[in-house]
């Protein structure tokens, strides 16, 4: 087996993710020695996580210029830890900075880079991998004679490591930290006021049919905002949409304000990988569940009674007014 290093990055608060631990399980599974290398402001915290996980060297870029994400640091840390390591294969967890760094780092070595990777075979002693392509509909099975070889992983592809213990020394890399820009601070949205939560653990789907009619002939946009909104505050889940109700807006008929084109989920738009899914109120024909394959528990709310996702899309369908069901939700919520 070749030498594996294990690219990570700490969090603003000196953490790891768990794609991070991810990374760690899935060079342990590969069963070959591998080494370790954590770029932070401080890594202390996210050096005693990971103890006795079974690296053979642990490479630190440590200083409060690595802290914040920044492609030229981040990728000058990078190129100096495999520069140190001199790996074959490089493991990182398909954060937005890797994603963003990893490919530089791959030229700047002359090396490859595969992104989207959802899985990673030994066979024989040779190294290959799974990977998507055209907003993951597409798979692909493939190897490089080209080294280093650096593989953005997917995340939920390997049981994260769980474990403690000692690590070996570490070993500081010192890195040039010349740069033209400066992190001053970071604006965030008000609490509440992003909609999109990638770690959540329910992703819930809101179709068309919330600004459509009712059954009292009248259109209960503001309702249906309000309600969703109570939903997602009330459980820290995750929104996505269906395309018909992204468009509504072009069609100026009445929308929910705060969707957009990032929210939706299907074949035009992103394929989520949440724990558990709700649909309400659309139809699950094919645009809208190719987006649902990586959902393990799948359910939704929609009145017919012979719609998409009664036709073997989802586990449980319940057929109901989405209204009834999320405002009876939301009053069990507030009580809990």
């Amino acid at each position: 087996m070749e030498s594996i290093l294990v690219l990570l990055h700490t969090e603003e608060d000196g953490s790891l993710r768990g794609a991070s631990l991810e990374a760690i399980g899935l060079a342990r599974s590969l069963g070959g020695p591998f080494a370790v290398g954590l770029i932070g402001a401080r890594t202390s915290d996210a050096v005693a996580r990971i103890g006795g996980c079974g690296a053979s060297r642990l490479l630190v870029v440590e200083g409060d210029a690595f802290g914040q994400p920044r492609y030229s640091t981040d990728a000058a840390a990078a190129a100096a830890l495999c520069g140190a390591a001199t790996p074959g294969i490089i493991l990182a967890p398909g954060t937005s900075r890797w994603n963003r760094a990893m490919p530089g780092v791959a030229r700047r070595l002359d090396g490859a880079v595969e992104a989207h990777v959802a899985e990673v075979m030994v066979s024989d002693g040779a190294l290959s991998v799974s990977r998507w392509f055209y907003r993951q509909r597409m798979e692909a099975k493939l190897t490089r004679e080209k080294r280093p070889w650096f593989l953005l992983l997917e995340g939920g592809i390997a049981l994260p490591y769980e474990g403690s213990g000692e690590l070996p020394e570490a070993e500081r890399i010192a890195v040039e930290t010349a740069t033209r820009t400066r992190v001053t601070g970071v604006t965030s949205p008000e609490a509440g006021g992003h909609t999109i939560r990638p770690e959540a653990e329910l992703l819930f789907v809101a179709g068309a049919g919330w600004t459509k009619k009712q059954k009292d002939g009248e259109i209960h946009a503001e309702q249906a905002a309000e309600l969703i909104l109570d939903f997602l505050r009330k459980t820290d889940s995750s929104l996505g949409s269906s395309k018909s109700l992204v468009d509504l807006s072009g069609e100026g008929q009445a929308v929910l304000p705060f969707l957009s084109h990032l929210n939706q989920v299907g074949q035009t738009g992103s394929t989520p990988r949440h724990a558990k899914g709700l649909a309400t109120c659309c139809h699950g024909e094919e645009p809208h569940a190719v987006g649902w394959r990586f959902i393990s528990e799948r359910r939704a709310v929609n009145l017919d009674a012979n719609c998409g996702w009664a036709r073997g899309k989802a586990d449980v369908v319940y057929v109901a007014d989405a209204f009834e069901v999320i405002s009876r939700v939301n009053q069990i919520l507030g009580k809990s």
